[in-house]
């Protein structure tokens, strides 16, 4: 494989709004091999001679790693860059920034506040541009919990996943685009102030309907019913603490518990979480560490979708 060919060579993954089904199974495929390989205890040079720009407004545990660890294993160099390292949009703007970096980066990876900078990233560096996560999406999360799913049944299509929780958050809509995409059904357990934006909604319906996955929302606990995967975050998200008082008082009821867990009437249902968790609060400790939890597995999975994406895409 070192002779390796990306198969979306020059593309930037922004959001999945542009990516067909096919594409994201076929990044889920290249994900299972290079798990495979890594579990193989096997050495790659494919990123050798390469470079790849990390950008980082927001602190990352996973993400990080991921970029890091997976680039760094192929041969690649990847470089960190904070806000105290660059002008992102201060003294240098985004355009000009991303005219720079592109000529001295294989691709870029930005994780930030602004869908626009990314996206500004993509239009004027001329090189991939990978979202780590903006206040609106976070694909590579999305494709790794794609993968967990798929390693827990198999076929993707026709599963149910419900969100529980703050249903405007960049998780549940990278979710809902990535489920709306593949034919998993998809539903949102929240408060009404927190469901979806109609935006968002919008998107998905066509996809949805293409692919035959059902989108729903609802702030009944009835709607869990039938889930193969109960999935949560964080109540507070970055940026938002301010707001702490007020949004744990208003999800308290949305926490997922054994309660919850029994309310889908499927024994086999499983629990995950993107990380960092804050237990007792959106999750219990029992649910966090029964054998129903898979987030130790889908944190694992952060690294080898966000490889693949990287060997697509450079």
């Amino acid at each position: 494989m070192e002779n390796f060919k990306a198969p979306f060579k020059g593309r930037s993954l922004l959001n999945w709004i542009d990516w067909t089904p096919e594409e994201i199974l076929a990044l889920l495929d290249l994900s299972a091999q290079v798990k495979a390989e890594s579990h193989r205890g096997e050495i790659h040079q494919r990123f050798l001679g390469k470079s790849i720009a990390l950008i980082f407004e927001k602190r990352s545990t996973r993400t990080r790693c991921s970029f890091e660890t997976a680039f760094g294993e192929e041969g690649g160099h990847p470089v960190f860059l904070s806000t105290q390292d660059i002008q992102l949009g201060g003294k240098e703007s985004v355009e000009d920034t991303a005219r720079v970096l592109g000529r001295m980066f294989s691709a870029i990876e930005f994780r930030g506040f602004k869908q626009e900078h990314v996206e500004a990233l993509a239009k004027y560096s001329g090189i991939p541009v990978i979202n780590g996560l903006t206040d609106e999406f976070h694909p590579t999360q999305a494709l790794a919990d794609m993968l967990t799913l798929k390693e827990n049944f198999e076929s993707l299509k026709g599963l149910k996943m419900t969100f529980c929780g703050d249903g405007r958050n960049n998780v549940a809509r990278s979710l809902m685009l990535i489920c709306a995409k593949l034919g998993v059904n998809f539903s949102i357990f929240s408060p009404t102030e927190l469901f979806p934006d109609k935006q968002i909604q919008e998107i998905c319906k066509p996809f949805a309907e293409k692919s035959g996955a059902k989108i729903e929302i609802s702030d009944n606990p009835e709607i869990v019913k039938g889930s193969n995967c109960l999935y949560t975050d964080v109540w507070v998200s970055m940026g938002e603490e301010s707001l702490k008082e007020h949004r744990t008082a208003l999800l308290r009821p949305y926490q997922v518990n054994a309660d919850l867990m029994a309310k889908t009437g499927d024994s086999s249902t499983i629990f995950m979480h993107c990380l960092p968790a804050v237990k007792e609060q959106e999750v219990t400790e029992e649910v966090f560490e029964s054998t129903a939890s898979r987030v130790w597995d889908e944190a694992e999975n952060r690294k080898h979708t966000i490889k693949a994406i990287m060997l697509g895409l450079i």
